[in-house]
């Protein structure tokens, strides 16, 4: 059976459904090419821009030069002020230990050291005493010396005037040397002295353990009424406000990186919302394997290449910590301009 002719002027019959839903295949294949190009294009001209100017990592942590609290005298605590996660200043007392062994210590101190003074004042005086004794038995030596040739002084009678001459020429050398080139004050007896007491005073003031740097009060481990020992740390203020970040970035992105270049970094705790702006301090001397506590030993023949990390120490801009604090130990992402 033919098909039905159509002439001028019939209306032209319409695609088919399935001819319709290829050519919006076609063009949107089409488009979707144009676009992946595009972003390809775009993709290229950023990475060299761009790509090649910084290096980044998420692999960082926030650290600081944290303050051992650490009493240089022994003794009971008898009083805590500070709590963990209490904000302190510098020259805040945290910590008094007894003092009174301390005290008892700087009293006796001060007994000897006022003893020791009057010591030295009479060796001053008895080197009066001992030129008085010298002139007379000189002038007395003299004297007889004179009168032997006329047969008045006996020599047994000059051989003792001597003796005693001599006797007193001795004890003024000794007199002498006891105080020469000092005064009461700058005499070694009673320097040593006024040290032993000096030491007392110290050793009394540090009953009171106070803060060397602002911070937050960390570990603490004193309670009341307990035996605190000299050298052995009590607690730790961590400075927060000279905190800084250290990046372990991979070895293969360190050929660029020098220090004082910026740094742009974002911190979990406040999102990406939130950039924190640091310069590279410098980079560690090793990796962070070589310095771990038992290091890897790739001589042994069971060697893997693994690519190592470098810790890079990133300081922070002080105005930033301060509108925004962080705590040690808080991730980090950090992202070095090489360019610069």
């Amino acid at each position: 059976m033919s098909e039905p002719a159509w002439h001028d002027g019939d209306a032209v019959p319409s695609p088919s459904e399935a001819d319709r839903k290829k050519q919006m295949r076609k063009r949107a294949f089409a488009a979707l090419g144009v676009l992946l190009g595009t972003a390809a294009l775009a993709g290229g001209v950023w990475w060299f821009v761009e790509g090649t100017r910084y290096v980044s990592t998420d692999n960082a942590y926030v650290a600081a030069s944290s303050a051992q609290v650490t009493p240089l005298t022994s003794g009971t605590a008898i009083e805590v002020l500070v709590q963990n996660a209490q904000s302190v200043k510098r020259g805040d007392v945290l910590l008094r230990i007894d003092p009174a062994d301390a005290q008892l210590a700087v009293d006796q101190a001060d007994a000897a050291y006022r003893l020791t003074i009057r010591k030295v004042q009479g060796y001053f005086a008895a080197l009066d005493a001992r030129k008085a004794d010298y002139e007379r038995t000189k002038l007395d030596y003299e004297r007889r010396t004179g009168l032997v040739k006329n047969g008045a002084v006996s020599g047994e009678e000059l051989a003792a005037v001597k003796n005693n001459f001599e006797a007193a020429k001795a004890a003024l050398n000794a007199a002498e040397a006891l105080i020469q080139n000092t005064t009461v004050e700058s005499h070694p007896e009673v320097l040593a002295a006024k040290a032993a007491l000096n030491t007392a005073r110290l050793n009394l003031e540090r009953t009171v353990v106070r803060a060397r740097v602002d911070g937050i009060v960390s570990q603490r481990s004193v309670q009341v009424g307990q035996r605190v020992q000299a050298g052995v740390p009590v607690m730790v203020v961590v400075p927060i406000d000279q905190v800084y970040v250290d990046a372990n970035f991979k070895e293969d992105q360190l050929a660029k990186v020098r220090p004082g270049q910026p740094v742009e970094l974002t911190a979990d705790l406040y999102g990406s919302s939130v950039k924190f702006h640091g310069r590279v301090a410098g980079l560690a001397g090793g990796t962070g394997s070589a310095f771990a506590l038992i290091p890897a030993q790739n001589a042994t023949g069971n060697w893997i290449k693994v690519v190592q990390r470098v810790p890079v120490r990133i300081t922070l801009a002080a105005d930033e910590l301060k509108a925004h604090p962080l705590r040690v130990g808080l991730s980090m992402a950090a992202s070095v301009d090489v360019s610069k």
